[in-house]
Order: structure tokens, then C-alpha cells, then sequence
């Protein structure tokens, strides 16, 4: 269930809205003359968020491509590629 606050809150009651973000890992709704107006965030729930946003983003890149190319690379030409991108050592 979402918890939406007024955003005097956060003023008034900052320790507590930040408790329940550290807590829940889930946002806060502040709304201002009863209507949203903000999003509040830990800063770990939001990197996760934008990890979550790149990846999906980068699939949907990647199925784009997919349907304008007859390429295919195999399991192993993908682990070989991601070893010299990042300079490791086959088995490592």
C-alpha cells in the first residue's frame, strides 16, 4: 500500500519519512493542496530504480536490433566478449 503524506511532513516530520523510505525501500507521495507533488526516495531504492530503468532499457535496445539483423551469438561469444570487455581471464 502506498504512503502519501502532505508534504508539510516533510518539514514537520522528516525523521519519520525518512525511517519509512530506509525501511520500506518503497516511495513516499507528498501532495500539496491534496494533489500529488512529490516522490520521495532512498537514494539505494532510487539507484535501484535507475539500474532496473537501464536494464530494461538496454533489452529494449537490444530487441530492436534483433529484428533488423539475422546475427545470433552463441553463449560462449558472449562470455568471451564480456571477458575482454572487462580484461578477465577465461574461468576466472
Amino acid at each position: 500500500m502506498d504512503t502519501i503524506r502532505p508534504v508539510s511532513d516533510l518539514r514537520n516530520n522528516f525523521a519519520d519519512i525518512s525511517r519509512i523510505v530506509h525501511e520500506t525501500a518503497k516511495p513516499v507521495f507528498l501532495t500539496k493542496n491534496g494533489y500529488g507533488d512529490m516522490v520521495v526516495l532512498s537514494m539505494e531504492a532510487y539507484e535501484n530504480l535507475q539500474l532496473e530503468s537501464e536494464v530494461y532499457f538496454k533489452l529494449q535496445e537490444a530487441e530492436r536490433e534483433a529484428e533488423f539483423t539475422d546475427k545470433r551469438y552463441s553463449s560462449k561469444e558472449v562470455l568471451k566478449a564480456m571477458r575482454d570487455a572487462i580484461g578477465g581471464e577465461p574461468g576466472v
